[in-house]
């Protein structure tokens, strides 16, 4: 099954879509602060997921409200505050290379904290991806170090938020369909990013006063409905179809699109670059091997 063109077509699609989150916050940021960039995201994900609202909102689920806040918390709201500031320190084809430590924390944290069980080989792969993550923000110039390494831990920070909604949607949401989780999420921090949006920023004196302003606003738009909302959606699709393990494969992909953007928008994308994310992926691929199984 796995094998199916159609499951391939999809593994792609959202490869494109998540790799390509990164240089449409750059455009973004181009106009608006980092603040503003994370919570329009988060608010037009929401609105754009609204409809669904009617359909997927039902009162026995009000059970899950924990497992919904800590998802839409830990896994969208956070991180897309985190993303936003790191990237006004590090390109964006950099911050992509670092968002692939999220598979080893999912590991990490779910040994330690939610009593997963693992095997040496995952181990390892953490400690390797590890390694390639430390090499990966000393890359470039000297001067450039302690930017890369502070910058780069915002999105270190956002990687272990990511980890912890992963294992937070295994052990809460098990019962609950991702789009449904999804909607709910949406609907706790969306409508607390718009008070944060229109409250507490400049977006729309930005908006009024700067001509770039809608041009970065639909960048903006395409990252939170593609990168937020849809990409959701495709992924259970591609969970349905074939199975975990492969659809956990497009964590190989999302640094190689980053990169690919980061190169044709002129950012200075090194050899060493390379070596250092297939060190990541080399971990990722250790900590998502499984045992054989007995025949």
């Amino acid at each position: 099954m796995n094998r199916k063109p159609i499951n391939w077509i999809i593994l792609i699609v959202l490869a494109l879509i998540w790799g390509s989150s990164f240089i449409l916050m750059k455009r973004g940021l181009e106009v608006y602060s980092s603040d503003e960039v994370a919570a329009l995201r988060i608010m037009i994900a929401f609105l754009f997921l609204s409809p669904l609202i009617f359909k997927h909102v039902k009162r026995p689920l009000w059970k899950y409200w924990k497992g919904f806040l800590g998802m839409g918390m830990l896994g969208n709201f956070i991180p897309a505050f985190l993303f936003t500031k790191a990237e006004t320190g590090i390109s964006s084809s950099l911050t992509g290379m670092l968002n692939s430590l999220t598979p080893l924390f999912t590991l990490l944290l779910g040994v330690l904290l939610f009593k997963a069980k693992t095997r040496l080989v995952n181990a390892a792969g953490i400690m390797i991806g590890f390694i390639g993550a430390i090499g990966l923000l000393m890359v470039g110039k000297t001067a450039d170090l302690n930017n890369n390494l502070l910058f780069g831990l915002y999105v270190v920070i956002a990687t272990v938020c990511y980890a912890l909604s992963v294992n937070i949607i295994k052990k809460e949401l098990n019962e609950v369909n991702s789009v449904t989780a999804t909607v709910w999420a949406m609907m706790f921090i969306g409508p607390l990013a718009g008070i944060y949006l229109f409250g507490f920023t400049d977006f729309t004196t930005r908006l009024a006063t700067n001509p770039l302003a809608w041009h970065s606003l639909g960048f903006v738009s395409l990252l939170a409905i593609f990168g937020t909302a849809i990409s959701v959606i495709i992924f259970n699709v591609l969970i349905r179809n074939t199975n975990a393990l492969f659809a956990s494969s497009v964590t190989y992909l999302i640094p190689v699109v980053a990169m690919g953007w980061g190169v044709l928008d002129g950012e200075n994308v090194q050899v060493y670059h390379f070596l250092w994310i297939a060190l990541i992926l080399a971990g990722v691929y250790l900590v998502n091997r499984k045992p054989k199984e007995k025949v």
